[in-house]
């Protein structure tokens, strides 16, 4: 990161730098000159407790984990919660068909079920960015005559997505899905979406949340419309 990349964890300031190291190893935390409160206390905090504050929601861990880190796995976490996602889905098609046939077990081999599967949680995940994104583009860019950085608003949301690793117990588990333990997990991503947008825009929370909900009606029409075509798909193969 060069001058003036870092951000203030309080007031979202832009900073020079996060600390001063000294001879023997001597590290000083650089303070805030607009708030005058340590520019990221979390350089010296564990990791665990990082996690933790941004599952709360934190708007200060968010600001750490989005500004003041070099953390670049949101493609390698997208990866995995795609996967995790995909699996439960494929699960969840065939937990309802039950049979003894001890040969049975082929059917649940057929790999381009999972691939399909992982497709379409792909195509969901693209038109929730995407419907956020343009969103967001229209509102902040066309009618208020701001700036946006794409790329980082993009990192944004896919790491604000790791609410869907909590998908994994479901996975290991093999128990009943619960719509509600299912949904309240949805529910976490979204504040998380929605947070993440409010740290980077550093906006209201109105405009984050209305950003949230134009990328979920998007994602739903998208699925909607899978659903139709593969009923479709499957009338034309049955005459």
């Amino acid at each position: 990161m060069g001058k003036d990349d870092f951000r203030c964890i309080e007031c979202n300031e832009k900073a020079a730098e996060l600390h001063r190291d000294y001879s023997n190893g001597i590290l000083k935390i650089t303070i805030c000159e607009s708030c005058q409160k340590p520019v990221d206390k979390y350089i010296e905090y564990d990791p665990v407790i990082i996690l933790i504050d941004a599952i709360l929601c934190k708007t200060q861990a968010f600001r750490h984990i989005l500004f003041n880190t070099r953390l670049n796995i949101h493609w390698k976490l997208c990866m995995f919660c795609l996967l995790c996602e995909a699996y439960l889905r494929w699960s969840m098609l065939h937990g309802s068909e039950q049979s003894s046939d001890p040969a049975d077990i082929i059917r649940y081999t057929k790999e381009w079920e999972f691939y399909g599967m992982f497709g379409l949680a792909a195509l969901e995940l693209s038109a929730f960015c995407g419907g956020v994104l343009c969103f967001l583009w229209v509102v902040v860019c066309c009618l208020q005559g701001g700036t946006m950085e794409l790329c980082l608003l993009l990192r944004a949301l896919l790491l604000s997505c790791y609410g869907k690793v909590l998908l994994i117990p479901a996975v290991i588990w093999e128990h009943d899905y619960s719509p509600l333990c299912l949904g309240l997990i949805k529910l976490f991503v979204l504040t998380s979406n929605s947070q993440a947008i409010r740290v980077i825009l550093n906006s209201r929370r109105r405009l984050s949340l209305m950003a949230v909900c134009v990328g979920l009606l998007s994602e739903t029409c998208v699925a909607q419309a899978c659903k139709k075509l593969s009923w479709s798909i499957q009338d034309m193969l049955t005459f």
